[in-house]
């Protein structure tokens, strides 16, 4: 889907601690943990993200800087769902599509719009 390389190993050990820590918690609502089941190995894994505030308050936009084939995004469209742990309680988030940033930089609220436009594309759910 895109030619985008993964993060080097190093950032993400460096990076992860962090977001883990930050993610989930009602004053940090940008950050969030989804918890996704691995397509092939079926384990319960758990991914720091961050959250682009969108237009309609039941749809969540989820940027994916690192391309469109992210494992994570693509065990969360297998899966039909998620689980994700965002502003202080576990929220049910279905319906997801991977789309490229032309189609999901407008649900995202301005200005992170324009983020969005400029990452190969975004992880779109809806709010159970």
């Amino acid at each position: 889907m895109s030619d985008r390389k993964n993060p080097p190993a190093f950032l993400i050990r460096l990076i992860e601690p962090v977001a883990f820590a930050m993610s989930g918690r009602r004053i940090m609502p940008v950050w969030a943990t989804v918890h996704h089941t691995g397509r092939k190995s079926g384990r319960v894994l758990h991914t720091p993200i961050a959250v682009v505030p969108a237009r309609d308050a039941g749809t969540v936009i989820i940027g994916l800087p690192w391309g469109l084939d992210t494992n994570w995004a693509r065990n969360v469209v297998a899966a039909g769902g998620a689980t994700l742990s965002w502003k202080g309680r576990d929220v049910w988030v279905t319906d997801p599509r991977i789309l490229k940033a032309p189609e999901a930089a407008p649900l995202a609220k301005a200005p992170y719009d324009r983020i969005v436009r400029r990452m190969p594309g975004a992880l779109v759910l809806r709010l159970e």
